[in-house]
């Protein structure tokens, strides 16, 4: 099966030797992906529920660009610094995938790779075969 790595543009992903996403034949993952804006700055500090919507804004793109959508989703990984605001993750998680109910985790981390950044959330999609 041919693999596509989907490339976001950030000087990361070479410097860690990862992609924004993969897919092969049907399946797509989505690596971490965080609350950032283009030029790679945080977007909504302090702010669990901003920072769920920026990253599933980032993932959304992701997807799109492995031809994938939110509604191939069958699994996603929220990671979060405190896990006192699951509710605000929560709301913003179930805004995209009320209706479409993927399995899912959310975890406690120490903390991630910013420390403005309060949220990470992996996904994996299975999309009609090609």
């Amino acid at each position: 099966m041919a693999r596509q790595n989907v490339s976001s543009g950030t000087k990361w992903e070479s410097v860690v030797g990862y992609s924004r996403a993969v897919r092969i034949g049907n399946r797509v993952s989505v690596s971490g992906t965080t609350a950032t804006d283009e030029s790679g700055a945080v977007v909504g500090a302090g702010d669990p529920y901003a920072q769920t919507k920026q990253a599933l804004t980032n993932v959304a793109v992701a997807l799109e660009n492995a031809g994938a959508s939110f509604e191939d989703v069958i699994r996603t990984r929220m990671f979060v610094t405190d896990i006192d605001a699951w509710e605000e993750v929560g709301r913003a998680h179930g805004d995209v995938f009320a209706a479409i109910r993927p399995a899912t985790s959310m975890v406690e981390v120490s903390r991630l790779i910013d420390p403005e950044m309060l949220v990470e959330i992996e996904v994996e999609a299975v999309v009609e075969p090609e």
